[in-house]
């Protein structure tokens, strides 16, 4: 049986679903059973966490955009000099038969993977790689938890910062977490859901694993962009409400703001549009979800649906 997850609201928290158990793992061309399915511990994600990673929604038998996170993954690999070693139509091909060997047609989430392979030796150092990239595709059943959007999330503002692009571009969807992962440890020892990370300057960033909003005056607030993940719900999300007639506004602000929004909720490929009820132990609005997240989220879902 599925081991069942935390009871705490979470943006990336899902339904347990039984039929995750026996789904087929694909790696380097072949499916594996899913305790069966292997990577070497020499492999350069494991030693140094040295590889891309995209997450794939799966809804109503399409896969929700798509082509920007195939630009986003091929962009990254090309920006640490990772020979994926597939075109872009081998790699849409593998996608869509790890669902199709899994059954899946709607409600799944597809973990994409790539590294630099198998090295020589456990070191740093890229020369010592032998060669063949490693891919692997988990998919599974994936249904957001209902809590997260009905009680919506609770945040707590971490002591690490999100870093500029000459200390760790955020921009690359890269292995290596282990700042946002110490982050969330803190928010969650602080009895919080997810954390919340300000930038160099002090304005606010992102969350740990999603990108943060806040409604101002009907306004619909993000940061600028300089230091937070290169989301693709987030650009939907800022597309979909400017296109809808609202006002968006990518720019620098900070907690005090924050905590004098009347809305705020936070966006990624799983959960989509999650609200947010208190950031630092202050309730934002009145605690619940409001009128323009719940429109944005009716956008969203139009949008994934259409």
């Amino acid at each position: 049986m599925t081991t069942s997850t935390s009871s705490k609201t979470s943006s990336q928290g899902y339904i347990d679903d039984d039929r995750n158990d026996n789904v087929m793992i694909f790696v380097n061309g072949q499916f594996h059973k899913r305790d069966e399915a292997k990577v070497s511990v020499f492999d350069a994600g494991f030693v140094l966490g040295d590889g891309v990673w995209e997450g794939i929604r799966l809804v109503k038998g399409k896969i929700v955009a798509l082509n920007d996170h195939l630009d986003r993954l091929y962009e990254g690999a090309r920006a640490i000099e990772l020979d994926i070693g597939l075109t872009r139509d081998q790699m849409v091909d593998a996608i869509w038969s790890t669902f199709k060997n899994n059954g899946m047609t709607d409600g799944a989430h597809a973990r994409l993977m790539v590294t630099r392979g198998r090295k020589k030796t456990p070191n740093q150092d890229p020369r010592f790689a032998l060669g063949q990239p490693t891919i692997v595709i988990v998919a599974e059943y994936k249904t957001p938890k209902p809590e997260s959007k009905t009680k919506g999330l609770s945040l707590f503002t971490s002591a690490i910062r999100c870093s500029g692009p000459d200390v760790f571009d955020l921009r690359l969807n890269s292995h290596s977490r282990l700042n946002f992962i110490q982050a969330l440890i803190q928010a969650i020892n602080a009895g919080a859901d997810e954390a919340l990370m300000l930038d160099p300057h002090g304005f606010v960033a992102s969350c740990n694993s999603t990108n943060f909003f806040i409604v101002k005056g009907g306004e619909l607030w993000t940061s600028t962009g300089r230091f937070n993940f290169k989301g693709i719900t987030r650009q939907k999300v800022i597309s979909l409400y400017g296109r809808d007639g609202g006002v968006v506004r990518e720019h620098d602000f900070t907690l005090a703001e924050v905590y004098n929004a009347t809305e705020a909720f936070v966006t990624g490929t799983l959960g989509g549009i999650t609200p947010v009820a208190q950031v630092d132990g202050r309730t934002i609005g009145r605690g619940q979800p409001g009128p323009v997240t719940q429109r944005i989220a009716d956008l969203y879902a139009e949008f994934i649906s259409s």
